[in-house]
């Protein structure tokens, strides 16, 4: 037990600060991060998926998810990104049904193989991309105004309430955004955990996750609405300016611990077909990538959605 606890200490001693320097730079050093992770992630679900007898396509799966972000990074607003993703992913079902002709063959589950395949880019790609769009956000700079200035739409939107509010228009403005869906997620976690040890009786789902409770859920909850509000008064709205409210991050935290509990929820029940613990061990002591990211896969594209609506209306 100690030693397994030795080893996550010394994980989040390391991850943590990591994460911290990663998202203040931005740009294509956190886009090629997300990537990375998002090809690994890929990559565990389909050796879950392989488990659980299915015979996906690793290598086209982990390709197809980094090539997610990066067209986030590269064009750098969700509008414009949606119709190459559309195109992505079409090109993707027909390839690898195409490929499945010669590869797999009626005998070797060809619809399975496709369907993870293809499942693979929107369940891990699409929802870090959105981390880099929160992060991306608002400009960092004066250098960056111009462009933001002259667009039309949510982000010009929050751009004038921002300046008119006096935002802090810096990294540390993107880094608070992309921040907030993690934050909640972790608080959200943290009181589920510690309530439901303590008072939980009444199991939420066991024949999924049998560790989870009730009043877990309940007290994630109502931790991670008090905490959105916290977050939006003293960091989004005092020191950085930015016009969410109270009302929006409570919100935003009411949303967040609903997608994240459900994210949770829904990688436990692909691990459970596949009859694996871990989806990996990429981190010591902490299971896989899909592990860490379960959670955060539903709570950073919802966090997304809920603080654009907050800071546009």
């Amino acid at each position: 037990m100690a030693s397994e606890l030795t080893k996550r200490v010394m994980v989040a001693a390391v991850a943590i600060p990591l994460a911290g320097v990663t998202a203040y730079l931005g740009g294509w050093v956190l886009a090629l991060v997300l990537a990375l992770f998002a090809a690994g992630a890929a990559i565990e679900l389909s050796r879950i998926a392989r488990a659980a007898g299915a015979e996906p396509f690793e290598t086209t799966a982990g390709a197809s998810s980094a090539g997610v972000v990066l067209i986030a990074a590269w064009l750098s607003d969700p509008a414009a990104a949606a119709s190459l993703w559309g195109l992505l992913l079409l090109l993707l079902t027909l390839g690898v049904l195409a490929a499945s002709i010669f590869l797999r063959g009626a005998g070797r589950r060809p619809l399975s193989s496709t369907a993870v395949t293809v499942l693979a880019p929107i369940l891990c790609g699409l929802p870090l991309a959105h981390a880099f769009f929160l992060r991306h956000l608002l400009p960092d700079g004066p250098e960056d105004w111009v462009g933001v200035a002259t667009a039309q739409g949510p982000s010009r939107e929050i751009f004038d309430a921002a300046i008119a509010q006096g935002a802090d228009l810096s990294a540390w403005t993107g880094v608070a955004l992309v921040g907030f869906p993690l934050v909640i997620t972790w608080i959200n976690d943290s009181a589920a955990y510690f309530a439901g040890r303590r008072w939980g009786r009444r199991k939420l789902i066991p024949s999924v996750s049998p560790g989870k409770t009730v009043v877990g859920a309940v007290a994630g909850t109502i931790a991670s609405v008090v905490f959105g509000v916290v977050l939006a008064e003293a960091v989004l709205g005092g020191p950085l300016g930015l016009p969410i409210g109270w009302l929006g991050g409570a919100l935003g935290g009411l949303v967040v611990s609903a997608a994240a509990q459900i994210g949770d929820l829904a990688v436990s029940l692909l691990k459970r077909e596949g009859g694996v613990k871990d989806s990996g061990t990429f981190f010591p002591g902490h299971g896989g990538i899909l592990d860490r990211l379960d959670a955060l896969l539903f709570a950073i594209p919802l966090g997304y959605w809920a603080l654009l609506i907050a800071l546009t209306s």
